[in-house]
Formats: C-alpha cells, structure tokens, sequence
C-alpha cells in the first residue's frame, strides 16, 4: 500500500528560490530583505522517490570529443525578421530556451505570433502554446497579422506535462509557451506561478529543448521594477533573455538583449507597431531625430553603441530654479546616479551653480542609455539649458567625464562617427585622448577637448 505523502511547511524566497525552515527579514541566500513567504509542499517518504530524485540505472550520454561534432549540422533557424534575428545573434539556436519579458500589452504575444507565422511554412511546424488565450482569441489576432497558419498549430492547455506530450507527437521545428507564470506540472501541489512550479516548469523545458534540439520561446511577465516576475533563477537557467521594451503612449518598441549565450549581450532590435503588427525599423536614427529643433536650447546629439549597431540619440536637459529647499533631480533614459554625478561635477568644475536648480534629464525615444559615452552630451545639454545657450545643430558630442572634469576616451569612435557622417553631421567634439591612436577616416571635423570646461566653449549664447 502506497504510503500517504505528508506536507511541511517552508518559507521559500521570491526572488531566489532558497528555501528556509522558519520564516526571516531577509533571505540568506540572496540578501533581498521580505522576499520569503510561507509554503505548503509534501514530503515522500524515500520508497516513494520524487521526480528529480530518481536515480538512473545507467549514463544518459556518453562523453564525445569536440573536434568531432559539426557545428554545421544543426544551422541557425532563419525568423524572417532582420531585428529579432539580430538580437538572437543571428537566428534562433536550435535546442535554445528563450525568455521573452516586457510590460502587459508591450506586444510579446504578437511579436511572436509573427515569429511562429513566418516559421510556420514549408514542411515546418510552429506549436504555439497558450494558458492566457482561447483559440478563437489566436485566431482574430492572427487574422489581424496576416498570419494563415496552415503548420502553426494552436494548443490551448495549461498542464506543461501534457503540451509536451503533445509536441512529442506533432515534432515542430518551434515551441511558443505563453506564459510561463500560467503553466504548471501536475506532480507539484503548488498554483501555476509559485516559485516551484515557475522553476520546476522551466527546468523541464529546457530538459525537453535540449534533448530534442527544438527551440522554445517562454513569454514571461514583469513586476513593477521591471524585471521578469518569478525567482531570479529562471534568468540563470534560460539561454536567451529579451526585454521588449517601449513608452505606453508611443508606437516604438525596443526588444533588447540582456543574457545571450550564442551572441552578444546587449544588442537591441527596433520595431514600429502599427495595424500589422510590429514593423521592424531599418534606420532607427532618423526615427529617434525625427522631430529634433535644430539648435534648441538644452538639447545635445550623442552617437551611442548599443550591441553593435550604433544609433544617434537626442539628449534633452531642462533646469529651472527649484521650489522647494531640496532640488529635484530627474532621469529618463540614463542613470540616475550618473546624473548626480554629473551635476556635482558641471557645479564644482565647470562653474555651472545647480544646488538650487531642478535638473531634468530625458533621452528622446525611450531610448535607455547606459554607456559613459553619453556623459558629454548630458553635461552639454544640462549647461545649455541653464544658461540659455545653444549648441551648433550639426554637432555631436562624446566622451566620459571624470569626478576632475576630464574627457576620456571611449570605444568604437569609427562606428559612431560613421553613423553621423550618414546623416549630415559635420562636427564631433570629443576627447582629445579618443586621438591617440590616430585619426579615424572621416570627413567629420573633429574637435578635441581636454576637459569639461574647455568643450563648454561651444555653447552660443543669445
């Protein structure tokens, strides 16, 4: 007679998935303090073993050598789709387990009901998965896309154990699971979306994609911070994680790379959604400068690197003497952080007073800008504005700044001037040490610079 599993009590991590005895302020594990939350799980006794506990009577795989595997024999899968491909690395690994994150209603289900319908042709089968919507929903969004899907297959199923066993007989060329926090395994007495069965759930479908070198695309939610719902675990046991990011009133969307084992990290892929669905965007560039002023006041033009493709960004800066005894301070798209320090340095090395002033920052686009090359540009915009003094509209700026106001170097000068020759800027203000290598071939007038105060020389005042 089978023995009655028993239950326990344990307060498990949201943000890890450590596991603990008794409840505490902060989780030994992680460090992240009320993370843990109390559990209900059963215990089998050890003649009753649980899945994971089972041991193998022998070994799974023999050990192969490397030079003798072919790399060619499992190509890239081509999506159809320049942008996404290219945040992948390009094209979709087989046997990968892709994590798309983003905002409710950013667009992660129909960017890849647009993946599945240019995959799904040919002999290739697409399997797409959904907890969230009914087949009938599918239809109409796909009707919208222009999707026909004679070998896109829908599965509205939320048990994880029997959508693989339904992929086992179909044998797709893709699997779309949507979403990760809706499925469970039905050994696990815990509700879709706990830690057990977010990190139970996806262990077994990498365990599937691995064994079967078929792709699998997970659609994961976000918390309030931004990052994906669920423990940080799932980051770690995925190959590829994408944010799909945009601002809610604007059509652009972002759907940028942040862990990547088959390409570089990083890298951003730029869509336009429209009636069709999302439009990839060829020259993001002109996008973002679109509506630019030429020579407003407190703006600046950076050429930022994002992966490797590097865009022209607008950087608009605006102070105005502050209401209250302590200055706001306010950054979108750059850190906030970096921004203080920034203003400490325009105000103790450039003579820029801003201990009374608000400073608000903002990258046009929606455009998250993380790299110090920026710093130049920023600092410009902030002193522009405060003084009510323009930059010259064909000029764009790079550099780091130090906490002694110096200009240093950054990476990829080539790239980011090359990008700004395309579109008719014809001067760069720039450290002096980005020239100690040489000259780059360019027609764009370069303009080196030692320190902060000596680049603020540009801006014009009325």
């Amino acid at each position: 007679m089978a023995e009655r599993a028993k239950t326990r009590q344990v307060f498990v991590c949201s943000e890890c998935g450590q596991e603990a005895v008794r409840w505490q302020g902060r989780c030994p594990e992680c460090q992240a303090w009320n993370t843990l939350a109390e559990r209900t799980v059963s215990s089998r006794s050890s003649s009753t073993p649980s899945m994971g506990r089972v041991r193998s009577s022998g070994p799974l795989s023999a050990p192969v050598a490397l030079a003798t595997l072919d790399s060619e024999a499992y190509p890239r899968l081509d999506s159809g789709i320049g942008e996404f491909d290219r945040v992948l690395g390009g094209g979709i690994v087989p046997g990968s387990l892709v994590l798309i994150g983003g905002d409710p209603g950013i667009g992660k289900s129909t960017l890849l009901l647009q993946v599945a319908g240019r995959i799904a042709t040919g002999d290739r089968r697409v399997l797409y998965v959904s907890g969230e919507e009914s087949g009938h929903q599918l239809k109409l969004r796909a009707s919208r896309l222009g999707i026909r899907g004679d070998q896109l297959y829908l599965l509205t199923e939320t048990n994880l154990q029997g959508a693989l066993e339904h992929a086992d007989q179909l044998q797709p060329d893709l699997v779309v699971i949507d979403s990760i926090q809706t499925v469970y395994m039905p050994e696990l007495q815990n509700a879709a979306g706990s830690v057990a069965q977010l990190r139970e759930c996806t262990l077994r479908l990498m365990q599937w994609a691995k064994s079967g070198t078929v792709p699998v695309f997970v659609v994961g939610h976000v918390t309030k911070e931004g990052e994906i719902a669920g423990p940080r675990l799932l980051e770690h046991i995925v190959d590829v994680v994408l944010y799909l990011e945009g601002e809610r009133f604007s059509s652009y969307r972002l759907l940028r790379g942040v862990k990547n084992r088959f390409g570089a990290v990083s890298e951003i892929g730029v869509f336009e959604m429209l009636g069709a669905g999302l439009t990839p965007v060829d020259n993001p560039s002109e996008i973002f400068l679109a509506e630019r002023q030429e020579g407003a006041i407190g703006s600046a033009i950076t050429p930022a690197v994002e992966g490797s493709r590097p865009l022209l960004l607008e950087v608009q800066a605006l102070t105005s003497p502050a209401a209250a005894a302590m200055p706001r301070r306010v950054a979108n798209g750059i850190d906030f952080n970096r921004l203080l320090m920034l203003t400490a340095v325009l105000t103790k090395r450039a003579g820029v007073r801003l201990s009374d002033q608000d400073v608000i920052v903002n990258v046009v686009g929606g455009l998250r800008v993380s790299e110090p090359a920026a710093d130049l540009a920023v600092a410009l915009a902030i002193a522009s504005s405060h003084r009510d003094a323009r930059l010259p509209g064909d000029l764009i700026a790079l550099g780091e700044i130090g906490l002694s106001g110096e200009l240093r170097s950054v990476s990829h000068l080539d790239r980011r001037l090359g990008e700004a020759e395309r579109l008719g800027f014809t001067r760069c203000l720039l450290p002096r040490a980005a020239l100690r290598r040489g000259r780059p071939a360019t027609t764009i007038d370069l303009l080196p610079m030692d320190t902060l105060r000596d680049a603020m020389a540009l801006l014009d005042p009325f």
